[in-house]
């Protein structure tokens, strides 16, 4: 079997709890996860759950207390396993002074990109995102939408193999959570593999291939969507609440 893209064994993730007496609190509990290359992979719970902290493992930023993280058959710990990734947070922050063009050419340049290969994915980004023609205003002139496309655009300056994409879609109006996914099989139908998290269960619904869904920091369903569909006999949506034991209140 290749490599997976993303390789997640006996991952677990402790912290001191902010109260003294209770000890250690467990974000995540010994996660065993693969994604392909080429997937549009929904990682899914509620707040809480140990998504971020997940995605944080695999981007550098915590370590794992046990367990090991690969991306692309490489240990996370060494840095060369980060080269071929592009991330956008939930909460984006840029200098909102810089237009998006000057934004791209920065991360353009961080990533040491030519002169002439920086115009050309500038360009290439901006017409994906269709920001070309805002490109030379203010970002602080953007809606929210225009800022997570910024953002999107952003983490692909460096035409990375894998996206790890956290709440992309995260306070944005339909048309703004249309655009963003119309971005995302954009870049499926391109081979790119995008692991992501998302609280609207219905985009995860159309545009995944498998999704995972982990409570209080362990997995607890895991498949491909159209399968998990069939076995449980209901939306996407019903499942996700069944499985971390979510009940609706029915109004006499």
């Amino acid at each position: 079997m290749m490599d997976a893209i993303v390789e997640l064994k006996n991952l677990r993730v402790e912290f001191k709890a902010q109260n003294s007496g209770q000890g250690r609190k467990v974000a995540v509990k010994d996660l065993n996860l693969r994604v392909e290359a080429g997937e549009v992979f929904g990682f899914l719970g509620p707040n809480g759950a140990g998504k971020t902290t997940t995605m944080n493992v695999l981007l550098g930023f915590v370590n794992a207390t046990s367990g090991s993280a690969f991306l692309f058959g490489v240990n996370v710990c060494e840095p060369i396993a980060r080269q071929r990734i592009g991330y956008l947070p939930e909460m984006t922050y840029y200098y909102k002074f810089l237009t998006a063009e000057e934004l791209l050419r920065f991360y353009a340049r961080i990533f040491g990109l030519s002169r002439l290969e920086a115009d050309r994915r500038i360009d290439q980004l901006l017409k994906l995102v269709e920001l070309e023609s805002v490109r030379k205003r203010p970002i602080k002139t953007y809606s929210k939408g225009m800022q997570q496309r910024v953002g999107l655009a952003q983490a692909l300056i460096n035409n990375p193999d894998l996206l790890i994409l956290d709440e992309p879609t995260s306070g944005l109006d339909p048309i703004g959570r249309m655009k963003v996914r119309e971005i995302i099989q954009r870049l499926k139908s391109e081979g790119k593999t995008i692991f992501f998290s998302s609280h609207e269960l219905g985009e995860v619904e159309t545009v995944c291939d498998r999704v995972a869904i982990i409570n209080q920091g362990e997995l607890k369903a895991e498949g491909r969507v159209v399968d998990l569909v069939e076995k449980h006999q209901a939306n996407l949506e019903k499942i996700f609440l069944k499985i971390i034991g979510y009940e609706p209140q029915v109004s006499a």
